[in-house]
């Protein structure tokens, strides 16, 4: 019993000090949330701008949400040439989603692809990128809208030749639907501008999020083939998408880069199941590819190997603790308070923190994240090692045929709708 109690009391402890290191050093390499412009000059003073191709891939996605996605892509206020390539990947919704198509067939930037069955985010992507010529290629989710001067934003950071790859931040557009909307929007908020900021510092953003991500084409060409054919135990991995790109890119020696204030919003679960399965996706991307990402980690600063040690290590050493406290109050009836005590204290210390550094009171409620953590998160991504081999998708499914509402529309004017060969 006292093994337990020592064990638990160990764990919860170092996990603190580990903890307290790591968002210290946070700290210390996040670039402020509000700071100087991304470039110091106007970008319509900077000749010649690069053509931009977006590619928004699409599966079963509901028509109002595509019409809001292509519509804020066709508000962009970029002034360089910039075409869109929609690629619909055997969506068995294609009625409905053809009306959308037809309204914006009519702006001559605009392309659609049919595919006629369902091949997967990754080789949609691919069929699109083969379409393109642009220097510069834009990757968005089909449930994502992006502010006005995303396109400008990201450009911007991509003049450095040095740069692969640049993402934005992301927010939840349905934030205010659920309180789970509302704790999601908090952790993407706390993933960009804590844990991918830092990263930044250091030109190393381990995962270009797959909502919106821009890549330079002359980098991606050379990668196009490994990013096609990704395998993990001798299967297709058809997942991870942003994650592995992101990696490959550091790989070839590019620099991977945040952008706070282009901003991005998604549609994010509303239930926990699907929140539950879509994390446990990620897990898997996330163990996998930190695996491919291990012989950078000694060419890049220290802190990205503390940063990747630190999330491995760190929910490992978290649940060591739980498992080890509960099983001293199943054997003794006596709570372990010393983790209980610890535990409270770091969540409410970090949401207090985020609060007076965000200047915004709602993160003093990301503590009822702390449970969701502990119970459900944790074990699921001990799930998710155990079965890395797994490669389902876990969250798609069949769109209902709704009308074309949500969004701005802007008129346009000519265009082509194509279908592969």
């Amino acid at each position: 019993m006292y093994l337990l109690d020592t064990t638990s009391t160990a764990a919860i402890s170092i996990y603190a000090l580990l903890l307290a290191a790591y968002r210290s050093m946070q700290v210390l390499y996040t670039r402020p949330i509000n700071g100087p412009a991304v470039s110091a000059e106007p970008i319509e003073t900077r000749a010649p701008l690069p053509a931009v191709d977006v590619i928004v891939p699409s599966f079963n996605e509901d028509p109002g949400i595509l019409s809001a996605c292509l519509a804020s892509i066709a508000d962009q206020d970029y002034p360089g040439e910039l075409r869109v390539y929609v690629v619909d990947d055997g969506s068995r919704n294609r009625e409905a989603i053809v009306r959308v198509h037809d309204f914006y067939s009519r702006d001559p930037r605009f392309t659609f692809i049919l595919l006629p069955e369902n091949v997967g985010k990754r080789k949609a992507q691919i069929a699109a990128i083969g379409q393109s010529s642009g220097e510069l290629v834009l990757n968005v989710d089909s449930d994502s809208t992006i502010a006005f001067d995303v396109v400008s934003k990201l450009v911007s950071k991509m003049r450095n030749p040095e740069v692969g790859a640049a993402m934005g931040q992301l927010t939840a557009s349905n934030r205010s639907d659920t309180w789970l909307t509302r704790l999601i929007d908090m952790e993407y908020w706390l993933a960009c501008n804590e844990e991918r900021a830092a990263q930044a510092r250091f030109g190393a953003v381990m995962c270009c999020c797959g909502p919106c991500a821009m890549y330079r084409r002359s980098a991606l060409a050379a990668l196009l083939d490994q990013y096609e054919t990704q395998l993990f135990r001798g299967k297709p991995s058809d997942f991870g998408e942003d994650r592995h790109l992101t990696i490959l890119m550091l790989k070839a020696g590019f620099r991977t880069e945040y952008v706070p204030d282009a901003i991005v919003a998604t549609v994010v679960p509303d239930r926990l199941k699907p929140y539950l399965r879509q994390q446990l996706r990620w897990a898997r991307s996330t163990f996998r590819d930190t695996f491919l990402a291990l012989p950078l980690l000694g060419g890049l600063n220290r802190y990205l190997t503390f940063d990747a040690v630190g999330q491995t290590i760190g929910p490992l050493l978290l649940a060591l603790s739980i498992v080890t406290g509960l099983a001293h109050f199943i054997m003794t009836a006596t709570l372990p308070w010393w983790t209980i005590l610890m535990i409270a204290s770091m969540a409410m210390i970090r949401c207090s923190l985020v609060a007076w550094n965000a200047r915004q009171l709602r993160f003093l409620g990301y503590v009822l994240h702390t449970p969701i953590n502990l119970f459900l998160l944790i074990p699921l991504k001990a799930y998710a090692l155990c079965t890395l081999s797994n490669s389902d998708w876990l969250s798609r499914y069949s769109a209902p045929n709704v009308p074309v509402s949500g969004g701005k529309q802007t008129p346009i004017q000519t265009s082509g709708l194509t279908a592969p060969d």
